[in-house]
This record gives C-alpha cells, structure tokens and sequence, in this order.
C-alpha cells in the first residue's frame, strides 16, 4: 500500500511542482491565471483532514480501482492527500536552486525542458529526496487512518483488535511498528540526502 500510493504520488505531485514552480512568478512559463487555480486547488486538498478526503472521493475510486476497500481501494485517496502535499514540497525544493544556474543555461541555449530536466531536477535532487522521505511518512500516518474505513494494514488491525476488542496489547504493538517504519524511512532518506550532497 505504502510502495505503489508513493510511487505514484511521486509521479503526480513532481508535475504538479514542477508546473507551480514554472508558472509561478519570474519564472520560464509565468502564467498567472494557471498558477492561482492550480495552488488553489493544491490548497485545498491540502487542507482537507485525510479520513474526510478518503470518504469523499468513494465515487471516483470506485471508479478507479472497482472497490472502497482494501488496498487497491486505499490507493487513489491515498495519492490525491499526498500528491498536493509533495506538489508543494518539490516547488519549494525548486525555489532553493540558484537562480545564475537557470540564466546560465539559458544563455547558452538551453530549451525550456532541458532546463527543467538538466538543471532544476538535477540541482535539486537533495532536496527532493528529503521531500520523498517527508511525503512517505506522511503516507504512513495516511495507510494507518486508512484502516478507519476499510483499507487494511497497521490501522486496520488497530482498529479492529486494538481498539473495538479491548486488546491494548495488539494497539501497542501496532504503534511500535509504525514508530520503527518511520524510523527505518527516516535513516534510509538521511543516508541518501547525505551521499546525494556530497556529489
């Protein structure tokens, strides 16, 4: 559930910053009018809590993935609450890149895509890798609410014995595994941040 919501979270909220950052103000696309709808839109389903966003859109993961439940009906709810969020992250990462860097390219006649890939994305990987480890942990307090209304996993089985079976010692352990998960997700991501900088 974590692995495939991630990857394709990955891919969709990279457009999704990459298309902010380019249309955002001073940039190689400023288009004011496609830059307020899409950081409206991002924004809102940002600041939709995850448990009323996965009950929300039922309609169109029905329709996506056949089901509500379980992890094939966990995984498009899963995306559209964490693709805005990385979105925003990888704008950010973007905004960090130096600015001579760009007009450098430019002077030599870089197109607007070979900037975008050979510039912005490459001199911005330790950020975006620290913006991945972020946004995967976020999808693991995501996967655990997820068990609320039927999507399996940690959360499920917190719920189902942990909580409505009054076995506190099946909610402990839940919670100890999700603190190891983001604590293996955490130093995983610090070690690759790590050795992508020092290139």
């Amino acid at each position: 559930m974590l692995a495939i919501s991630l990857l394709f979270t990955v891919i969709l909220g990279l457009v999704i910053g990459v298309l902010l950052y380019l249309t955002s103000s001073r940039q190689l696309l400023h288009m004011p009018i496609v830059y307020s709808v899409l950081s409206i839109v991002v924004n809102i389903l940002r600041s939709v809590p995850f448990i009323i966003l996965m009950i929300a859109v039922m309609p169109l993961t029905k329709e996506i993935a056949g089901t509500t439940i379980g992890v094939a009906g966990t995984i498009p709810p899963l995306v559209i609450g964490a693709a805005p969020f990385f979105g925003r992250l990888v704008e950010t990462a973007l905004r960090e890149v130096d600015r001579g860097i760009i007009e450098a390219a430019q002077a030599m006649g870089a197109s607007k895509w070979d900037i975008v890939r050979r510039v912005l994305l490459r001199e911005s990987r330790p950020g975006l890798l620290a913006a991945i480890v972020v946004t995967a942990i976020t999808l693991v307090s995501y996967t655990a609410m997820a068990g609320v209304v039927g999507g399996g996993g940690l959360g499920d089985l917190a719920i189902r014995y942990g909580y409505q079976r009054f076995q506190t010692e099946v909610m402990f352990v839940t919670v100890v595994m999700l603190i190891i998960l983001v604590q293996i997700l955490q130093m995983i991501g610090d070690w690759l941040v790590g050795r992508i900088s020092r290139k």
